[in-house]
């Protein structure tokens, strides 16, 4: 056989080239077609009492569970848990339960992909600040996705959501999923604070696996409830309708310069996050032409984020959010978007 000429070379490295590109396509998506099919087989799994039993058993140190040394204190917190008469009052008492196993603790609640901090124990105020809801971080959507148990690395996700509550980080953590009705409905951090490490997380997290099952048994009882089944009061007569008086337009939202500034500085952050954490999908959007399309949840919960922070009037009149994905994300073509309703 001759040698290959440089021509035939140049010719084959183009081929393998193309043929790598397609391959590497095809498994970017038979990995998210499976996903799929994974995550609806996962919906039909149900937690019940026995399995959760079987759980909390599990999480006790073979060694501790023969000393007994942590008896009183689970048992003390599992009694806490079923004291609760409603789902808030399970939230709060979850936090004082999960003060015997952990140095600080907190509960976020999540609604449109935010976070937002509903309680804590030991960071000092008895009270949390007034409410910011925050993106979540990439590395979270796994385990609320029910794809991980827990999260046990330090990193963005516990940097972004202990920030509301304190500037020092525990050398330990770990960050749980409560769930309502196999739906994620709030995080549940817990740190080692000044220790070394936390003593029980395998039993800080089947307390939380059983506060779980307990929003749903909440949830039930309270649509079970007799009264709610009673027969209904005549209704009243609506009130008369009086029309509303004209009102003036409202005035245009001006910005200044720093404010501006300010907020372009947050898009971008939001932005680059999305370009960061999902670089195959913005990729092939932008092959695609449909950017929305393929990345809905990770721009709408970026764009919340910055409307939480500068409102929607601002965004609805300057686009500063909108402005900077067709920039940073679509090569400045705003036909590569697709269908975005805030387009």
């Amino acid at each position: 056989m001759s040698d290959s000429h440089p021509a035939d070379l140049s010719q084959h490295d183009a081929f393998r080239w193309r043929l790598e590109a397609w391959l590497q396509e095809q498994h970017q998506t038979l990995l998210e077609e499976v996903m799929a099919t994974w995550q609806g087989a996962l919906d039909r799994f149900h937690l019940d009492e026995v399995l959760l039993t079987q759980l909390l058993a599990a999480a006790v140190p073979a060694t501790q569970a023969a000393s007994g040394s942590r008896d009183p204190e689970l048992a003390a917190a599992l009694d806490l848990l079923e004291g609760a008469g409603s789902q808030s009052d399970l939230l709060k008492r979850l936090l004082d339960a999960l003060a015997t196993l952990a140095e600080r603790s907190a509960v976020f609640v999540l609604k449109q992909g935010l976070a937002s901090l509903y309680a804590h124990r030991g960071f000092g105020t008895a009270t949390p600040p007034k409410a910011v809801a925050v993106a979540i971080p990439a590395e979270l959507e796994s385990m609320i996705q029910g794809q991980a148990p827990s999260h046990r690395r330090k990193g963005p996700g516990y940097t972004t959501l202990i920030a509301s509550m304190s500037g020092f980080e525990a050398p330990d953590a770990a960050i749980f999923v409560l769930r309502h009705r196999k739906r994620a409905v709030a995080l549940v951090l817990v740190d080692s604070g000044q220790r070394q490490s936390l003593e029980q997380p395998g039993q800080a997290r089947a307390l939380v696996l059983v506060a779980s099952a307990m929003l749903a048994s909440l949830s039930a009882g309270k649509e079970e409830d007799p009264r709610a089944r009673s027969a209904p009061e005549p209704p009243s007569p609506p009130p008369p309708q009086i029309p509303p008086a004209p009102t003036e337009p409202s005035a245009p939202v001006e910005l200044d310069a720093k404010t501006r500034a300010a907020a372009e500085r947050l898009a971008r952050v939001l932005v680059g996050d999305v370009e960061l954490y999902f670089p195959a999908k913005v990729s092939q959007a932008r092959a695609q032409g449909n950017l929305y399309g393929r990345l809905r949840d990770e721009l709408e919960r970026s764009r919340a984020t910055f409307v939480e922070r500068f409102g929607e009037e601002v965004e609805a009149r300057y686009r500063i959010f909108t402005t900077t994905v067709i920039q940073r994300l679509c090569a400045g073509e705003i036909s590569k978007l697709g269908a975005a309703p805030w387009a």
